[in-house]
C-alpha cells in the first residue's frame, strides 16, 4: 500500500506538472504584435449577413434574411479574408469561459460569437449555415463568398469539440458543402484533440493576447483531415442504460446472419467518437470520477485541479494494488469479452486473443490519449513490418487497439516509459460482451463513461466502423 501511494503521488506530481507546462507553452510570446483593427477586418463578417444568421437561429426559420435584409443596406458588405465563426463552452476552462467569450466579442461582433448553453451546434447547421446558403441562392455574392470561405473556431474541450464535428457532417450527408474547418481553443482537461492539431494542451496564463493570436494564425492555417468512427451497441431489451451525451437510442442495427449470442428483442443505441473508444477498468475510473466531480463540483475548478483528482481517485479502485485474478469485478477481460477485426482491404472478421493480464482495451484514432499521452508510442520500422502494423495517422482508416494491465503498468504507459500492450489495428471493430459473474462493466467514448449491464444468458455487441466523411481540421503549424 505504501508503494502504490508514492507511485500515485508521483503519477499525479507528473500530471499536474504537464498541465503547467501546456499552458506556458500556450502563452507563446513570440514578439509579434497583433494588430486589433487590422485582425478583425480579416475575420469580421459583413453586418448584415451576421445578423441574418443571428435572427434565422432565433427564429428556426432560415429564409429570414432573404425576406428582410438587403446587401445594398449595408456599406460594409466585403467579405474578409476568412469569415470566422467561434462557438464557446462557457462552463469550461474553470471560470474563464464566460471571461473568453467576453474577449472574444470584443476581438471580432457579438454576432459571430455563440454561447452553446444558448445557440446549440446543430440549430447553427440548420438556420444559420442555411440563412448563409438561402441568400447565396437569391444572388447575394457577398453571402456565397462568405459562406465558401467561413472558418470555425471552438472553444471547449474534447467533448465539445466532438459535439460541433459531428453536427457539421450533416452538410455531408445533405450535399451542402464546403463543410466549414474547425479550429479549436483549449479549455477541457484531456484537450487531445486540440493537442493532435497543434492548438495546444491547456488555456494558457497570458490568455487575452494567446486568443488574439489563436484567431490570427487560423486565418491562413493549413486543413488536415480527420477520421470519425460509428460506435454501435446492441444488447438485450428490457436492460436499462443511463446514456451519456455521446450515445443516443436507435432502431435496431441488422448484424450478420451467423452472429450468435443475441436475443430475439434487442434495443441499440449509438455514437460517434474522436478520439478513442475504451472497455475496462480506465472506462470505471471515469465514471467514479464523473459522478464525484458532479457530486461535489466545488473539488474541479480547472484542468489542474481535475487532473490530481482523478490521478488519485484512481488508486481508490483496486486497480493497483488488487490481483487480476480475485474477484470476479477485477478480473481481466479476457474472461468476458471476445475481440474480432477486419483489416483494411478485407471483409472477414478475425478473432484477435486478448492477453489474460488486460484490463482495459482501448481503441485509439489519435496519436494523444489521456492529456497528451501516446500510449501506441513511435514505433520502429522494424517492429510494425513484423507485427504487421503500419505507422499510425488519424486520417488512415485504421484504429490502434492496445491493452493496459495493472494500475502500475498503466501508469508506466501514461509517464511513457514504455508503450502499451498492442492488440491490432484494425478497419472495423466487433466486441462481444457476456457478463458471467460480472453484471456490469464500463464502456467511455472520447472521455464520456457509462455503466453497460451484462447478461450471462445473452451478449451485447460493440460494433466500430468508419464513418464515411472525414471532419476538415484547421491545423496549427
Amino acid at each position: 500500500m505504501a508503494s502504490s501511494a508514492v507511485n500515485d503521488e508521483s503519477k499525479t506530481r507528473i500530471t499536474a506538472r504537464s498541465s503547467l507546462i501546456d499552458s506556458i507553452k500556450g502563452c507563446g510570446i513570440k514578439g509579434v504584435i497583433i494588430d486589433k483593427e487590422e485582425l478583425k477586418q480579416k475575420i469580421l463578417i459583413p453586418k448584415y449577413l451576421r445578423v441574418a444568421m443571428c435572427e434565422a437561429i432565433q427564429s428556426k426559420n432560415s429564409n429570414i434574411g432573404a425576406q428582410k435584409y438587403d446587401p445594398d443596406d449595408d456599406g460594409e458588405n466585403k467579405v474578409p479574408e476568412a469569415p470566422m465563426v467561434v462557438f464557446v463552452n462557457s462552463k469550461s476552462g474553470g471560470r474563464k469561459g464566460s471571461a473568453l467569450k467576453q474577449r472574444l466579442q470584443e476581438l471580432i461582433s457579438q454576432e459571430q460569437v455563440f454561447d452553446l448553453s444558448v445557440v446549440k451546434p446543430p440549430e447553427f447547421v440548420r438556420y444559420g449555415l442555411a440563412c448563409l446558403e438561402s441568400l447565396a441562392s437569391h444572388g447575394d455574392h457577398c453571402a456565397k463568398e462568405t459562406r465558401d470561405k467561413l472558418r470555425i473556431i471552438v472553444a471547449g474541450g474534447d467533448g465539445t469539440v466532438g459535439w460541433v464535428l459531428g453536427s457539421l457532417t450533416e452538410l455531408f450527408r445533405q450535399n451542402r458543402e464546403p463543410v466549414p474547418p474547425t479550429g479549436i481553443i483549449p479549455l477541457g482537461t484531456g484537450n487531445d484533440l486540440s493537442r493532435s492539431f497543434n492548438w495546444g494542451g491547456s488555456f494558457p496564463f497570458a490568455w487575452k493576447s494567446a486568443v488574439k493570436r489563436t484567431l490570427n494564425e487560423a486565418i491562413t492555417a493549413r486543413i488536415s483531415r480527420l477520421d470519425s468512427w460509428n460506435v454501435m451497441v446492441t444488447m438485450p431489451a428490457g436492460d436499462s442504460v443511463e446514456l451519456p451525451h455521446c450515445m443516443s437510442y436507435t432502431e435496431d442495427y441488422t448484424h450478420d446472419q451467423d452472429m450468435e449470442g443475441l436475443p430475439e428483442k434487442t434495443s441499440c443505441f449509438e455514437g460517434v467518437f474522436y478520439n478513442y473508444f475504451s472497455v475496462g477498468m480506465d472506462a470505471q475510473v471515469a465514471y467514479g470520477f464523473h459522478h464525484l466531480r458532479n457530486e461535489k463540483p466545488y473539488l474541479a475548478q480547472g484542468p489542474i485541479a481535475n487532473k490530481l483528482i482523478y490521478s488519485s481517485y484512481s488508486c481508490t479502485q483496486g486497480w493497483f494494488c488488487t490481483p487480476c485474478v480475485s474477484t470476479p469485478n477485477l478480473r481481466g477481460l479476457k474472461n468476458i469479452l471476445r475481440l474480432y477485426i477486419k483489416k483494411m482491404n478485407c471483409s472477414e472478421w478475425e478473432q484477435v486473443q486478448i492477453p489474460i493480464s488486460v484490463r482495459s482495451i482501448v481503441c485509439l484514432n489519435l496519436h494523444n490519449y489521456g492529456s497528451g499521452r501516446n500510449p501506441w508510442g513511435k514505433l520502429k520500422p522494424k517492429y510494425l513490418e513484423k507485427r504487421g502494423f503500419v505507422e499510425a495517422h488519424a486520417d488512415d482508416g485504421l484504429l490502434e487497439i492496445f491493452g493496459l494491465k495493472e494500475g502500475w503498468h498503466a501508469s508506466f504507459v501514461m509517464v511513457e516509459l514504455i508503450s502499451a500492450k498492442h492488440i491490432a489495428q484494425a478497419a472495423a471493430i466487433r466486441m462481444e460482451v457476456r457478463g458471467g459473474d460480472w453484471k456490469k462493466g464500463y464502456m467511455q467514448m472520447d472521455g464520456e463513461p457509462w455503466k453497460q449491464p451484462m447478461q450471462e444468458e445473452y451478449s451485447t455487441l460493440v460494433d466500430i466502423v468508419r464513418a464515411p466523411y472525414q471532419s476538415r481540421m484547421i491545423t496549427r503549424e
